[in-house]
């Protein structure tokens, strides 16, 4: 018996823990090696000397200015999509359910891509445009899809046609204004070229704040698994609760989208790939998927950036290419299902 079982902990407890360790570990991984790798190759030894030898040397100038901010911000924005991802996919009951499928991310970029495109002197209000975007975009879903009650079919029905009328409001401004379009190319496809300390500052309180709030409530979710009669019974009110999960879900897919633009399939497979190693335990689930999302997205940027060097790949390209084969079989799986 281990000293962890001595101390009352179940074996099921302990394994899920272990997982999480090995999760953080991939996490410090996928940030060295994203430090390390670009046009200039530095081994672990040297980006630490760069980090903190002389300051006006190059290699400290290229990992503390340009590698370091990068290798944050994608980290957070792994971790915003993965968490949005989850909770949507907890509140709707549904593996399909993500913010970039049911139009949450859409309705992010549209107000994104207005503020871009008609205002580009004001990029301070990108992050609060996303946000409003998004949760005007998620209350008109949630209208639609309300029928005495909230079915989560009808929810994700409902979002993918919103997206599809979002998508073609995007495509008008780039029509309306053609001379701006490559201005907002980046941010449609989804990526992480030039990102900076400020956009760090930008995305860390909005990430912060949605990390903490989602595990504070994770009991809930755990609740709501249970199904709609034994929650209402466990004193939960059930259209307050997932209003709440929708609106944090929608925070946490704006400030992402602020930052890196219509990164697509991150809230997909990072919760669903989770779930499978360490169960649907929202206590253990969520941070899971917080870590495991961070460690992905850093790896796939840095490949992005040089599996065609001196080209530099947005990331948002990497991401469809893995995951949408992953929603096609998520889709075949559930038609097989039912």
């Amino acid at each position: 018996m281990t000293a962890a079982q001595r101390r009352g902990l179940p074996r099921r407890t302990i394994r899920r823990l272990m997982i999480l360790g090995l999760l953080l570990l991939a996490c410090l991984l996928g940030f060295g090696f994203s430090l390390n790798m670009g046009a200039l190759d530095l081994s672990f030894s040297r980006v630490l000397a760069a980090m903190f030898g002389d300051p006006q040397g190059t290699p400290h100038q290229i990992i503390y200015n340009i590698r370091l901010p990068r290798t944050l911000v994608a980290a957070l924005v792994g971790v915003c999509l993965s968490l949005s991802g989850c909770l949507l996919q907890a509140v709707m009951r549904n593996p399909l359910a993500a913010p970039h499928i049911i139009g949450v991310s859409a309705g992010a970029g549209l107000a994104g891509i207005f503020v871009l495109i008609v205002y580009p002197g004001a990029y301070y209000l990108l992050t609060p445009a996303a946000f409003a975007g998004a949760v005007a975009t998620t209350t008109l879903i949630y209208m639609l899809a309300w029928r005495q009650g909230l079915e989560p079919n009808r929810l994700i029905l409902a979002g993918v046609a919103v997206s599809s009328l979002l998508g073609a409001g995007i495509t008008a401004m780039m029509v309306f204004y053609p001379d701006r379009v490559h201005s907002v190319l980046g941010f449609m496809i989804g990526g992480l070229s030039a990102r900076s300390w400020t956009h760090f500052q930008t995305i860390l309180p909005y990430a912060a704040v949605g990390f903490i709030w989602a595990n504070l409530t994770a009991y809930r979710l755990n609740i709501l698994l249970l199904g709609d009669d034994i929650a209402s019974g466990l004193g939960i009110h059930l259209e307050r609760t997932r209003l709440m999960f929708i609106a944090l879900a929608s925070l946490l897919a704006a400030s992402a989208v602020s930052v890196a633009g219509l990164l697509g399939f991150v809230g997909l497979m990072v919760p669903h790939m989770t779930r499978l190693i360490i169960g649907s335990d929202y206590r253990f689930l969520l941070p899971a998927s917080a870590l495991f999302g961070a460690a992905l997205l850093m790896i796939c940027d840095t490949v992005a950036r040089v599996i065609m060097e001196p080209v530099e790949l947005p990331v948002g390209i990497i991401m469809s290419i893995l995951g949408a084969p992953f929603f096609l079989y998520l889709l075949r799986t559930s038609m097989r299902e039912t």
